[in-house]
């Protein structure tokens, strides 16, 4: 199955929201409260992406598979600190992990931010997401030891997350 990249468009919105929510309930079982998760709504992702299309230097990729979206990568400029570029979220549907759709995602926001000069390309990952950190870790990003706290304060959660950085 070949994995084609693309930006997102506003069409993509409710069902990238979607592929949203079921990665991030089944990226995060075990790691967040059960109720938590179920209670993730993708009309509130949809109306998020809405809210934030068009901001500029944000740039959100979709990975597509036979026409079908499978999973999708947000990055710009770094939250923390205005020099480097931060991989903010990047998530590929559970049913197609083991594909190369989060590889190729991840390669091409890797690109678009080297090509946009920035020195280097930031993420945060829950410090127990050991999936992720493996992921990570594999694509030649290194923990920098950088702790900070995650919180949702919608469900009173905090968890501790690690920074991760790799030079472009």
């Amino acid at each position: 199955m070949v994995t084609s990249i693309r930006a997102q468009t506003e069409a993509d919105f409710d069902v990238v929201a979607a592929v949203h929510v079921r990665s991030i309930q089944a990226s995060y079982a075990g790691l967040l409260p059960a109720a938590h998760l179920a209670s993730l709504d993708p009309v509130v992702f949809a109306e998020r992406r809405r809210s934030l299309h068009g901001r500029p230097g944000l740039h959100t990729l979709i990975a597509e598979q036979d026409l079908r979206i499978v999973g999708f990568a947000s990055f710009g400029l770094d939250r923390d600190d205005p020099g480097p570029g931060e991989l903010y979220s990047i998530y590929v549907d559970p049913g197609e992990w083991g594909t190369d759709a989060g590889w190729r995602l991840f390669a091409e926001a890797r690109r678009i931010l080297k090509d946009d000069c920035y020195p280097e390309m930031r993420l945060w990952v829950l410090a127990a997401n050991e999936r992720a950190r493996r992921f990570y870790e594999r694509a030649g990003m290194t923990t920098d030891g950088v702790p900070a706290p995650h919180r949702l304060l919608d469900a009173g959660i905090e968890l501790p997350k690690l920074r991760y950085r790799a030079r472009l």
